[in-house]
């Protein structure tokens, strides 16, 4: 039997894991690494990614270089992070929208331009600095990479709509897919969480002009 003192002391607490069981990695007080990212990205924005540093993002959040890098390896590390967050929105919306059980390929494309305008609302930030990354590192290229995959995907649907006969077909399916997302993307110029357009008015809206058109229905 065990002692009154062992019995009645309190255990220690244990570590916090993550649902892996990994422990959690405990930064700088006030500083996460999703913090990081986030004034990462608007840095990355504002100066342009090859002309910030980590040195300047330390600065901007008044902490060490060292303190950054307990959070992230490196600069690429966050715009790779940065870049994963825009594309994988972009594609679950594309890959959900293609294996939804809608009657019409016609459908699945207006459901899918609606939750890229969805995903973009969301994730703002992230959307603008992929739609500035030419391919200038190994990084942009493989983002490059995913967006044309993207393409693609979108530009499937758009084919598969014109052949059920759902869209007109003297349009390459590649150039719709293009003018969709190019309508889709272009809110990152001025669209601004918080202002007087909701995001969902916002998704309805654009859906409705792409498919429907300026005409009184």
């Amino acid at each position: 039997m065990a002692d009154a003192a062992s019995s009645s002391s309190p255990s220690a607490p244990s570590a916090p894991t993550t649902p892996t069981g990994a422990p959690v990695r405990r930064g700088r007080p006030g500083y996460d690494q999703a913090t990081v990212l986030r004034r990462a990205i608007e840095l990355f924005i504002e100066r342009g990614y090859d002309r910030t540093s980590v040195g300047d993002l330390a600065r901007d959040l008044g902490i060490s270089k060292s303190a950054i890098y307990h959070h992230v390896p490196s600069k690429e590390h966050l715009l790779a992070a940065a870049l994963d967050e825009a594309l994988d929105g972009l594609s679950a919306a594309l890959d959900a929208a293609v294996a939804a059980p809608a009657p019409s390929a016609a459908e699945r494309l207006r459901s899918a331009i609606h939750q890229s305008v969805e995903i973009l609302v969301e994730h703002l930030p992230a959307v603008t600095l992929l739609l500035r990354v030419r391919g200038n590192s190994p990084v942009e290229l493989a983002a490059v990479e995913r967006r044309r995959a993207i393409d693609e995907q979108l530009a499937g649907l758009v084919a598969a709509a014109a052949a059920e006969g759902s869209l007109r077909d003297d349009i390459a399916p590649d150039l719709i897919s293009r003018l969709l997302f190019g309508m889709v993307n272009s809110l990152v110029e001025w669209y601004r969480p918080g202002g007087p357009v909701d995001a969902a008015v916002l998704a309805d809206s654009i859906t409705a002009l792409a498919f429907d058109g300026l005409r009184r229905p």
